[in-house]
């Protein structure tokens, strides 16, 4: 026996839920940053630092040296597409119309 048909409803919305609250603190933002760029540069030293050892003879060794110069460049790379992203943003914000 064929099922009968039955009306189709309204499918259910989503409901609007209210905003997020921001739970950083104050100058939490400029912090993490500045623990950022801190370890950039000590990366930056540690590879210029094993560069001066190799060249010296102070020993150390070739893969060693590089690795920290690619440790270096990477983080320094990946500081500056951060840096890229809040300026890009910035601009986004600036160009909203109130």
């Amino acid at each position: 026996m064929p099922m009968p048909i039955t009306p189709v409803g309204v499918p259910a919305l989503p409901r609007a839920e209210a905003p997020v609250q921001s739970t950083g603190k104050p100058g939490e933002f400029r912090s993490i940053l500045e623990s950022s760029l801190s370890q950039v540069e000590q990366l930056r030293g540690d590879a210029a630092q094993a560069v001066e050892n190799l060249i010296a003879g102070q020993g150390g060794e070739l893969h060693s040296v590089i690795l920290a110069t690619q440790k270096a460049e990477l983080a320094f790379e990946l500081g500056l597409q951060i840096r890229n992203k809040v300026v890009q943003a910035y601009q986004e914000i600036m160009r909203m119309q109130m």
